[in-house]
């Protein structure tokens, strides 16, 4: 399947635009423009569900509980794939089950939300998008010691060094936008990296400087005020010069680290 969805939304945007009745929000991230209507811009985006991936049956059901007060960034630790279709999204979530279910011995997927390279988007742990519909979340295994009040976003790919394709950071910003107005966060204060938590290369330091950016786009989707964007590229760039520390995660096939999902006191789930 090609990506045409992507490029539909951009030329219904630009048709818009030139009738004056969209606002375009110019993205600060150098991967081009993220454009949409604000009345939708807080809609769902397309989500691949599991069955529509092909996941097998988790061990136990997903515990549901309240809503997430932070969205978690990640990256998948795995290589950056010149393959952007579905088939390949489909076979990264299948690969991630793989590793955390029967390698890793959790119940299922860890994180509730994947997105591949072509910027496919995918439901991760099972009941994600129930909980989600409800206004609630699923208990995950993404962030160690913080899995009781977040939710995380797998990005396929490592970016140590490397940025993320303009298909997924488009499909993580639409992502995060349903997200926020869904549950009623602040973009600016709700969108972490993994290594906020825990010491880790998560979401590795090129993607990790980008999340000034990508709140900033978040925001101005949903039709918000940009914030002080130098006031946080200091901050971001105090943080990306900590050091970073593998976890050790058991079993882990990736190239480079992903970081601890689960604290000593969080049992298997």
């Amino acid at each position: 399947m090609s990506r045409s969805h992507l490029s539909r939304r951009h030329v219904l945007a630009r048709t818009a635009a030139a009738a004056g009745g969209l606002a375009l929000a110019g993205t600060a991230s150098g991967l081009g423009p993220v454009t949409s209507a604000i009345a939708a811009a807080a809609a769902r985006p397309r989500i691949y569900t599991r069955a529509e991936w092909g996941a097998r049956p988790p061990d136990f059901p997903a515990q549901i509980i309240n809503k997430p007060d932070h969205l978690v960034v990640h990256h998948t630790a795995s290589n950056n794939v010149t393959d952007l279709s579905l088939n390949q999204a489909f076979r990264l979530s299948r690969w991630i089950q793989d590793l955390h279910q029967l390698t890793n011995g959790w119940g299922d997927t860890g994180n509730q939300l994947t997105i591949s390279r072509g910027g496919f988007i995918m439901e991760g742990r099972n009941r994600t998008l129930q909980a989600i519909d409800q206004g609630r979340n699923v208990l995950g295994a993404q962030t160690a010691g913080h899995n009781s009040h977040t939710l995380g976003i797998e990005n396929e790919g490592i970016y140590v060094s490397a940025r993320p394709t303009l298909w997924l950071w488009e499909s993580l910003v639409e992502t995060l936008a349903w997200l926020c107005d869904g549950y009623d966060l602040d973009p600016h204060q709700s969108i972490v990296g993994h290594r906020d938590y825990v010491a880790t290369q998560c979401p590795g330091d090129v993607f990790y400087a980008m999340l000034p950016d990508l709140r900033d786009d978040v925001a101005s989707l949903l039709g918000l005020r940009r914030g002080d964007r130098t006031a946080r590229a200091r901050r971001t760039a105090r943080s990306t010069s900590a050091t970073s520390v593998r976890s050790g995660l058991p079993g882990s096939a990736a190239p480079l680290d992903h970081g601890p999902a689960l604290g000593p006191a969080e049992p298997l789930r």
